[in-house]
């Protein structure tokens, strides 16, 4: 078939689009990755004087360079829109984030949502594969005190032992408050088929849109880092022990993240911005950490429970293209009947904002705030609320319009 003129413009175009934009995300590390690296340097004097304060400027120097790279997404028209619980009231206290596993554009989507969640950026600890070590944030990463794990039967035992050491060294001492790890252990299409097959030998549910989780990883955070129990009886925690003012973990934040049909986002398409604008869907539900089971099996059944919840998530996702339809109507009425009552619906700052969408959520409710450049976006974000019965919240210089209500 004959390309027409117009598709030649429009595939020239996107090549071209793509090459800029490649060669700003180059400038982009040159200056940034070696600014960070040399600033630490320079102040390596007062991580002896006063190490808390020298991790605190680490910490912002990190989040900024996580900023730079989720506004890479957000330049490209990569988006994204949260619901389910409100993981900002939880952002002071320690907390583990067990996400599902699609392709390395998952962490570029954690990066864009996490910015607004107060301190989380800046004091959160990352567990990857050893194969980012090597990777241009590589240096940035382990200078902020992640994790690589290398994945394998054969190195398994010893990376359980160095996890536990490491967690031992550096969480507390560096003022970390969340740890973010993809239980899955590998991404959905290196691992499914093996993980089906896992699953009929051991007559476990058939799972296609996430892998069966290992335990490992998560059994080993919570030995380490919850607190002792309010008896005396340690139910784990050795590093918790050392800092007695500490209260330990407190919270597991099981996050799942859906793409439209089905089609994540690669870091490449991140960088190059070929793809079309895409809305991405993030899900949060938090436990109290005192509900997660410590015994293995039982902490084996509970994990993978919770994976078999995300099957179902994600399956009614794809198949419907309506996730926000899981909302309460009435729970989002009686919130932004109280909000209003008790004047906690209030203007944003502009400089929050990443993306044309924020969501505040309270319990099973969900609004959305526009802060659209352009007003005719307002009409999309109203019509994806309205299959939830949702309003939108557009805000203005001086105040925040209701529009679309449920009241």
């Amino acid at each position: 078939m004959a390309v027409t003129l117009e598709q030649a413009q429009r595939v020239g175009y996107t090549c071209l689009k793509a090459l800029l934009r490649f060669a700003f995300m180059v400038a982009n590390n040159l200056v940034a990755i070696p600014s960070y690296v040399l600033y630490l340097i320079v102040l390596q004097p007062l991580r002896i004087l006063d190490s808390k304060s020298f991790w605190y400027i680490e910490g912002v120097l990190f989040k900024w360079l996580l900023a730079m790279v989720a506004s890479w997404g957000w330049w490209a028209g990569y988006t994204v829109v949260e619901w389910g619980d409100d993981v900002k009231a939880v952002s002071e206290d320690e907390a583990m984030v067990l996400v599902n596993h699609q392709a390395t554009g998952d962490v570029c989507t954690l990066m864009m949502c996490l910015q607004d969640k107060g301190t989380v950026v800046r004091q959160m600890m990352w567990l990857m594969d050893h194969i980012f070590k090597y990777t241009n944030f590589g240096i940035v990463s382990l200078i902020h005190g992640d994790f690589f794990i290398r994945q394998g039967r054969t190195y398994r035992d010893q990376q359980l032992v160095l996890l536990k050491e490491h967690l031992e060294k550096y969480y507390r001492s560096r003022n970390r408050k969340w740890i973010v790890l993809f239980p899955e252990g590998g991404f959905l299409r290196k691992r499914r088929e093996t993980s089906q097959a896992f699953a009929k030998k051991n007559n476990l549910p058939f799972l296609k849109h996430v892998t069966l989780p290992r335990i490992g990883a998560t059994q080993v955070i919570l030995k380490t880092l919850v607190a002792p129990q309010e008896n005396g009886t340690p139910s784990g925690g050795d590093a918790v022990r050392k800092e007695s003012k500490s209260k330990g973990l407190q919270w597991v934040i099981d996050t799942t993240i859906a793409y439209p049909k089905a089609e994540p986002i690669d870091i490449q398409t991140w960088i190059l911005g070929y793809r079309q604008p895409t809305v991405t869907h993030v899900h949060y539900r938090i436990f109290p950490v005192k509900d997660v089971p410590a015994e293995p099996e039982a902490l084996t059944n509970w994990l993978y429970q919770r994976f078999i919840e995300k099957e179902d998530l994600l399956t009614h996702f794809y198949e419907t293209d309506e996730s926000l339809s899981y909302l309460s109507k009435d729970a989002s009425k009686e919130f932004l009947e109280n909000s209003m009552a008790n004047d906690d619906v209030s203007l944003v700052s502009m400089t929050e904002c990443a993306n044309n969408m924020w969501k505040l959520f309270f319990k099973e409710s969900v609004y959305v705030f526009a802060f659209s450049r352009d007003p005719q976006l307002i009409v999309l974000e109203s019509e994806i609320l309205d299959r939830a019965g949702g309003g939108v919240f557009v805000a203005t210089q001086s105040a925040v319009v209701v529009l679309d209500t449920l009241i």
